[in-house]
């Protein structure tokens, strides 16, 4: 029997009002707005119900990360540069080569971690790729804070197997917002992109 609109409302406006805070995020993050920290902050508290109640604990956990990496970006993001004046954003920057070994193994450490604690103490279903796109995004919201424009390529990657998930698992309203993330990111890539040839 399906729910009509305002039950399903009802049902889930916790994780509605994540997805709306979510594109938001995405779209400061484009304008290089302090703003994205601020929503993602709000995203994330949101999301750690919605994650808790789906059983995805991995991206549950994550969400916590998010919320102490909302904080650090937000600092960084407004700390002065030198040699930059007041109404000068941080500049975007490409991830140095040394950075891409480094983040790989610190990648991959993680996702053999989260694997390991998904499958020996919960109940989750697909530990696999549960533990893969969150270890993913904790290296990409990492490049994120400091400007990289290579974290848009791996939010791509993790936007699309999320939706999938959330597919899966029949959050609808996060598996939009995840497909809404994949086109927003590219849109970011190209923009970021477009500024840094200018910098």
């Amino acid at each position: 029997m399906s729910l009509n609109l305002s039950e399903w409302l009802s049902a889930n406006y916790i994780e509605l009002a994540g997805a709306i805070l979510g594109i938001a995020y995405i779209y400061f993050s484009i304008r290089q707005h302090i703003l994205t920290w601020i929503t993602g902050l709000l995203t994330s508290l949101l999301y750690i119900v919605v994650f808790y109640q789906a059983k995805f604990y991995a991206d549950m956990g994550l969400q916590f990360y998010y919320v102490a990496i909302s904080i650090y970006g937000w600092y960084l993001w407004k700390k002065k540069k030198p040699g930059l004046t007041d109404n000068t954003t941080m500049p975007i920057i490409r991830a140095r080569r040394n950075f891409f070994l480094i983040s790989a193994m610190a990648t991959w450490v993680i996702f053999l971690l989260i694997r390991f604690i998904l499958e020996r103490y919960t109940d989750s279903m697909i530990p696999n790729m549960d533990a893969a796109t969150t270890a993913l995004s904790i290296t990409a919201t990492y490049m994120l804070a400091r400007k990289m424009i290579e974290h848009w390529i791996i939010w791509v990657v993790v936007d699309v197997g999320s939706a999938g998930l959330y597919i899966y698992k029949g959050l609808w309203a996060t598996s939009i917002l995840f497909l809404v993330y994949t086109i927003m990111a590219v849109i970011g890539y190209k923009q970021w992109k477009n500024e840094l040839l200018r910098q």
